[in-house]
């Protein structure tokens, strides 16, 4: 059988149905309210509120605790609450309960207001979704720097707002706006040649897919992960990560083009012809008119247009040894690329298909062919040259040291450009060496 409460205060509590926790944040709201936001303010430990409520306090707390208790329960004085509780007046509970009706209203109507006061305006959340987006559909046009940096920016303003609301399908937008940046993030960081950090991004944004079930983002971040694995030597590490990606609901036909073509390159890599040519004619395939809301309705640096599928195929038949079909590819993404507004043109899919049109006719030994295709490329701004391209200008200027070509003047002219050419790129000024290992899609 229960005991009677030992003070008032613990009737109190009993009452009103005041747990430690519930207590302590009862108090600690009085206090702010009395004496501000103050790291001065009395707290009440668990230990001192058993000694309270057990009567095994000698004396008075002080005075601003003894304050904070009587306007918690304005009714009685401290010297009341912390005394053995009085002999029930008939009367008392149709009072205490009517107290309690007038207190649990205040209590919830406060907790309403707390709720609405931890949540961020609709319109902030669709300003910052607008940035993304807007960061997606012209990465193509930025230097790698400049999109790491406003990436880096936006990042940390949607990690602001996150902490200032509570909403969960607020939260729940954030941290896929958050999971997205992550990816670009990473792109950038890979561009830069900064493959461990870009690994470590795209797990990032990997991570917020899987925890908002987010399937094509989740899709997006293995692709990037894939391709940074073969860059790096690990081409079964990738053609895992594309399988993986493969297998998720709800990705559109844009998000399966992009992970077929990354999977045929890791394929190539592993010398398994076969199955790279049958990924490549999968990418190549009609789709089944399904999209989704981040390779389709974002788009950008999330999609994956024609003229780049024809590009990473063209370097992937490349790997291939098979110069007649990158030449094709190639000439493909050339073609589909001058068809878009100039605006809309990628200099990296312009420069990265030039490469691959020179490299195919070196494997024919068409040094001159080679020479009037790389012209494109040497164009290309210093601050826009970016892993993908480097890695293919150094690959020709590593074939055309083949013994050869030593002493024939357009070969040596040519690795002589190719070498300033990568020299002053960003991946060789601000990374690491960016391993010839692959070329990304």
């Amino acid at each position: 059988m229960r005991s009677e409460p030992r003070t008032l205060l613990a009737k109190l509590c009993d009452r009103d149905n005041l747990t430690y926790r519930r207590f302590d944040e009862r108090f600690n709201k009085t206090a702010v309210r009395l004496f501000g936001n103050s790291p001065n303010n009395p707290t009440c430990g668990e230990t001192q509120f058993r000694r309270w409520t057990g009567g095994k306090l000698a004396g008075l707390p002080g005075p601003e605790t003894c304050q904070i208790l009587e306007a918690m329960w304005p009714e009685y004085k401290a010297e009341q609450l912390f005394a053995a509780p009085p002999v029930d007046d008939p009367q008392a509970p149709v009072f205490d309960l009517e107290e309690r009706v007038l207190m649990t209203a205040r209590e919830a109507h406060e907790g309403a207001d707390a709720t609405a006061a931890a949540s961020i305006s609709d319109n902030t959340i669709d300003e910052l979704r607008d940035q993304v987006v807007s960061l997606a559909r012209r990465y193509h046009t930025l230097p790698a720097v400049k999109a790491y940096e406003a990436g880096d920016s936006l990042r940390l303003e949607i990690e602001r707002h996150r902490d200032r609301t509570q909403v969960p399908i607020q939260q729940q937008t954030l941290m896929i706006l958050n999971g997205q940046t992550a990816a670009l993030l990473a792109v950038a960081a890979f561009d830069l040649g900064y493959f461990p950090s870009a690994r470590t991004l795209a797990r990032t944004a990997a991570v917020y897919g899987e925890s908002t079930r987010f399937a094509p983002l989740r899709a997006y971040a293995d692709g990037t992960l894939a391709y940074i694995a073969y860059h790096s030597g690990e081409a079964n590490e990738a053609l895992s990560k594309a399988r993986r990606a493969l297998s998720y609901e709800g990705l559109g036909d844009i998000a399966q083009r992009r992970l077929y073509a990354i999977a045929a390159r890791a394929y190539a890599h592993l010398g398994d012809v076969a199955s790279a040519q049958q990924a490549i004619q999968t990418s190549e395939e009609p789709g089944r008119d399904v999209r989704d809301d981040l390779h389709d309705d974002i788009g950008g640096e999330f999609g994956f247009s024609e003229e780049r599928l024809a590009l990473s195929n063209s370097t992937t038949a490349l790997l291939l040894g098979d110069a007649g079909k990158a030449e094709i590819e190639a000439g493909r993404a050339m073609v589909l690329l001058g068809q878009r507004e100039w605006d809309a043109q990628s200099t990296h899919v312009r420069a990265g298909a030039a490469a691959d049109l020179a490299y195919a006719r070196l494997l024919v030994d068409d040094v001159d062919g080679a020479a009037v295709a790389l012209t494109p490329v040497w164009g290309v701004p210093a601050e826009q040259r970016k892993t993908g391209i480097v890695v293919r200008a150094a690959r020709i200027g590593k074939y055309l040291t083949r013994p050869r070509y030593h002493g024939a003047q357009l070969p040596h002219e040519l690795r002589e450009q190719i070498e300033e050419f990568t020299r002053t790129s960003p991946p060789y000024r601000l990374g690491p060496p960016v391993a010839l290992l692959a070329i990304e899609p």
